[in-house]
């Protein structure tokens, strides 16, 4: 059984953020080694499904939450439901989640309690919290261009004049629950993934950075795997790390987890999608750092594969990921080093 190396660590509480295919990587293998699990998900993603309905219903984005209450969830036929995405007619391309978690907040009036409910139906392992319940959105500021607004676009746009300057507009207000539980987390995992689409977004949203600064528990952020075209070239492991540390405002990474196990060129070629480039180890900058800098074999041996050919988003997104039980593992280690 996958946790019964960490069998005393079964309470160990977690709070893992981000968005998107990162934070699904990191709960999907947390899952078994704890039960005691909250995924701060940002609430800035306007594209794709989640974008078609935050334009035409006005409700808040359902997808990055989607994504985290599957990873949790406990019933398979749950998951495969909820990231069923329909074809054909109108709703072509739509996540049936998405319009689950749409439908709930038209009920309800209320998007916190539209995520308790696909909680109960999903029957998690854990709790989704969005980092805040404000319908706001990720902004740009470009001094030639003036601001850009938007997550996808962000997400997509080149940075060639150096590191961007994103604010979210209107300014949110945290949702306190996202704060508590950082506050009394044991472990705080900042997760891989587009570092200004899905972690900035989070990271952002005032308080955050400054609960992240102040928490008692071991601070972990996984690196990603490789880099993001036209914004993240040339970056090693350190240089996300600081990223993530100039975004949230502070110094907030005790540990970083990197992957060792390199991608092959024939790997590369096959697989990454034009201009990614594997994530290495600047061995000087990283004895430098203030953050312990820890490598393990994070890489899947399984190659993800976009099965949905009517969405934008995931036709861009890499398709070499992390090991979701080689990420948990990883991260209980660091814990169990730490209070030991």
């Amino acid at each position: 059984m996958q946790g019964d190396i960490f069998s005393r660590s079964t309470d160990v509480k977690v709070a893992v953020i981000g968005g998107g295919t990162g934070s699904f990587t990191v709960l999907s293998g947390l899952k078994h080694y704890t039960r005691k699990i909250v995924a701060l998900v940002n609430m800035a993603d306007d594209g794709g499904s989640t974008g078609k309905l935050r334009d035409e219903l006005g409700v808040l984005p359902p997808g990055d939450v989607r994504q985290c209450l599957v990873a949790l969830s406990r019933t398979p036929e749950m998951r495969d439901l909820f990231n069923y995405r329909l074809q054909g007619g109108s709703l072509d391309g739509h996540a049936f989640g998405n319009l689950f978690l749409t439908a709930l907040e038209q009920m309800t009036g209320d998007f916190g309690k539209a995520v308790e409910l696909a909680s109960e139906v999903l029957n998690i392992a854990g709790v989704v919290e969005p980092t805040t319940l404000s319908d706001v959105k990720l902004g740009l500021r470009d001094a030639e261009n003036g601001d850009t607004v938007g997550e996808f676009q962000i997400a997509h746009k080149s940075f060639a004049a150096g590191r961007p300057e994103l604010f979210l507009t209107p300014t949110p207000t945290v949702n306190p629950r996202a704060i508590q539980a950082i506050e009394d987390a044991d472990i705080i995992v900042i997760s891989p993934g587009n570092l200004y689409g899905s972690l900035a977004p989070a990271l952002l949203v005032p308080g955050m950075g400054e609960a992240l600064a102040k928490a008692r528990g071991v601070k972990i952020y996984i690196s990603n795997l490789v880099t993001k075209p036209g914004q993240t070239d040339n970056f090693d492991v350190v240089d996300f790390a600081d990223e993530i540390e100039r975004l949230a405002g502070a110094p907030c990474i005790d540990t970083v987890i990197y992957n060792t196990e390199q991608p092959s060129e024939e790997l590369l070629q096959k697989y990454a999608k034009e201009g990614e480039r594997s994530v290495e180890l600047n061995e000087a900058k990283a004895n430098a750092a203030h953050f312990t800098v820890l490598g393990a074999n994070l890489l899947s041996g399984e190659i993800w594969q976009n099965t949905n050919a009517n969405d934008p988003i995931a036709a861009v997104r890499t398709l070499i990921r992390h090991d979701p039980d080689a990420v948990a593992k990883a991260v209980m280690g660091v814990y169990r080093s730490r209070v030991e």
